[in-house]
């Protein structure tokens, strides 16, 4: 039998989904079969509307070995297991003769855990689980989450946190949810054979695709302990997020309330002077944080230095005295000890590579006002780690549509770990970059305006005349506009103001949850939604109801962002230009997701605009713009407000 070709392949599952076949797409799919074939990587930027999704998926289900699919957003991660693949394999079936099997992979504390549910959490106030909701009433909002997820547990299938609708507080799912580090391993458990978790692995095992997210690839990686099955390709989905849940993963914090959760934790395990020795560290340290000033540690001030070297050495006495005591008399004792473990072995671990010291960690300070202050620790690159673990004895392809930054795929690429394209040396991974392009007219569906009439923002206060042009150009536009601010507290001065300068109705992120606040501003044109650029990467709002983005100015990271901060230095230090390299690409990459909530589909038209004039005035505004959609630009607000209108009286006469 011949091998069926990748054309045949493409069209039979775009087809399948209701598809349109597009250039970009056979281009992308082409350079994928070729680096898996090759066992080479690659970098492509696939623009939206691409259907980069079925690009990679059709090439590496036609080449028969397992996959790993990474992405960072769960909506993608639904996408792919529930919509793409089902009807992919169903349409490759015929020509394959196979049908691959695909399977969802999460890290642990994600599953429902049936041994916390049924002998109730270990407390600190040694109260089991369902005592504490039957002390809470079954009124309370926690009460009523955790009889919920009681029934639920009789009849999902999955047990995955994601599948349970309407979700529960953060609070009630730790109830009955563990660690990697808590959980006490499917042979000792009583509930091992029924695991939700357990489950899922063994399904992955046997998986040809296992669709996971980025957070616990960078576990996968980092901690040495294989959580994914072997795989032979990696494809790494919405990949300009990767570096920063790697950093995520890779980052320790300690505060005083988790130290002393430690330190009640291990109390009945161990001997009184053992416990005592924990407990003068825990006051210690908790000390030295009430005085702690926000901002970073160059160098690790004396007082704490004493205090995390006290906190060390008493929790590794304290993780020694565990593993060699037993207690009958403790109710669930196995459980009780992993969680103590747990707890204390992560506070050794932090305080230990604090007081170790790295020229590769930054170490700061943040304080909140509820919470106190937490002390964070994490790495000041994470390239090394990425090319190191990421690129070894596999084919890597990397996508997005956003990984052009400033024209070219370099700097993702540094930041990858990986050098400059082409450049060949030993333990240099190779890689090519290939951009296919976007199946939209963006010169003719968008406009890119520029507000260069108005003032520079600064660092505080509030912006008179971007309140003024942000109403002229929303009334213009009839509403039907995306608001994405640099700060929560922008978002939430622009909406206080205009909602009582002008009639359209304005929604606010935070005021409701994020899917009903797109719901509703997908259903009414007339309607404005404002919230921050970080958290609106995963808008997709179609047609008449989003034809204004706007973003109120450059969103370079704050000043005094610690990690950002000393990334910067460290190029400044090594030759390079760190504004750039750092904060410029930094914002280019945020404005790209911004500007991307435009154009979602072939028929819709509107103005991205960006109330900064640096965008139009700086010498690094040309980078930034090469990074966006290249939409018609202008900095001419009057054409801009005849656009708009002109834009919403077509809307209106289809009945929009």
């Amino acid at each position: 039998m011949t091998k069926p070709s990748l054309p045949d392949l493409l069209h039979a599952a775009v087809s399948a989904v209701g598809g349109t076949e597009r250039p970009g797409q056979v281009a992308m799919a082409e350079a994928v079969a070729e680096a898996i074939d090759d066992n080479s990587h690659r970098l492509i930027q696939a623009g939206t509307g691409t259907g980069k999704s079925l690009g990679y998926l059709v090439p590496a289900l036609a080449h028969g070995e397992r996959v790993v699919v990474a992405t960072a957003t769960l909506a993608l991660q639904r996408q792919l297991v529930e919509r793409d693949l089902p009807r992919t394999v169903d349409a490759l079936h015929p020509q394959l003769r196979r049908r691959p099997q695909f399977a969802m992979l999460k890290g642990r504390s994600n599953y429902l855990c049936l041994h916390r549910l049924h002998e109730g959490a270990p407390q600190d106030e040694e109260e089991g689980l369902f005592d504490q909701f039957e002390a809470a009433t079954p009124t309370s909002k926690l009460g009523k989450d955790l009889l919920r997820l009681r029934d639920w547990a009789d009849e999902t299938e999955t047990g995955d946190r994601d599948d349970l609708t309407p979700g529960v507080s953060d609070k009630a799912w730790s109830q009955i949810s563990v660690s990697s580090r808590e959980c006490l391993g499917a042979t000792k458990c009583a509930y091992g054979a029924e695991c939700f978790a357990e489950a899922a692995r063994e399904r992955a095992k046997l998986a040809d695709v296992v669709v996971t997210n980025h957070a616990l690839l960078a576990i996968d990686a980092i901690e040495g302990a294989p959580v994914l099955p072997q795989h032979e390709v990696l494809i790494v989905d919405e990949a300009h997020e990767l570096v920063s849940r790697v950093t995520g993963v890779a980052t320790g914090e300690l505060t005083p309330g988790q130290v002393n959760r430690a330190v009640k934790r291990s109390a009945k395990l161990v001997d009184e002077k053992t416990a005592d020795a924990l407990q003068t560290a825990s006051e210690s340290f908790e000390r030295v944080m009430e005085l702690a000033l926000p901002g970073r540690l160059e160098h690790i001030p004396e007082d704490l230095g004493y205090a995390l070297m006290s906190l060390r050495d008493a929790a590794r006495n304290v993780i020694s005295a565990i593993g060699a005591t037993r207690d009958k008399s403790v109710h669930d004792e196995d459980a009780v000890r992993k969680q103590a473990l747990a707890a204390v072995e992560s506070i050794h671990a932090v305080a230990e590579r604090i007081t170790n010291g790295s020229e590769y960690d930054v170490v700061w300070y943040e304080r909140h006002d509820r919470f106190g202050a937490t002390l964070r620790v994490a790495p000041l690159s994470v390239s090394g780690l990425l090319r190191e673990k990421l690129f070894e004895d596999r084919s890597v392809v990397l996508t997005s549509a956003t990984l052009k930054i400033g024209g070219d795929f370099n700097g993702v690429a540094a930041s990858l770990g990986l050098s400059p394209e082409g450049v060949e040396g030993d333990d240099v991974p190779l890689w090519k970059g290939l951009d296919v392009g976007s199946p939209f007219d963006y010169p003719k569906q968008g406009i890119l305006y520029v507000a260069k009439h108005l003032a520079t923002p600064g660092r505080e206060g509030t912006r008179g005349d971007m309140m003024d042009e942000l109403a002229e150009l929303i009334e213009a536009a009839g509403g039907r506009t995306l608001g994405l601010f640099s700060s929560m507290r922008g978002a939430k001065a622009a909406a206080e103001e205009l909602r009582g300068r002008i009639d359209n109705p304005i929604l606010l992120q935070g005021e409701e949850t994020l899917g009903e606040l797109i719901k509703a501003f997908a259903a009414d044109p007339k309607t404005c939604l404002f919230g921050t650029l970080s958290l609106w990467q995963g808008v997709d709002v179609p047609g008449p109801s989003c034809q204004l983005v706007v973003m109120d100015r450059i969103p370079f990271p704050r000043p005094d962002d610690p990690l950002m901060s000393a990334r910067q230095k460290s190029v400044e230090e090594h030759g390079g230009n760190g504004f750039m390299a750092v904060a410029a690409t930094h914002a280019a990459l945020l404005m790209a997701q911004g500007a991307g909530r435009l154009v979602r589909a072939t028929g819709d038209r509107g103005v991205v605009a960006v109330l900064d004039p640096r965008l139009a005035t700086a010498r690094y505004g040309s980078f930034l713009r090469a990074t966006l959609p290249d939409f018609w630009y202008t900095t001419d607000r009057n054409q801009v407000r005849r656009s708009l209108a002109a834009i919403d009286a077509t809307a209106q006469a289809d009945g929009t």
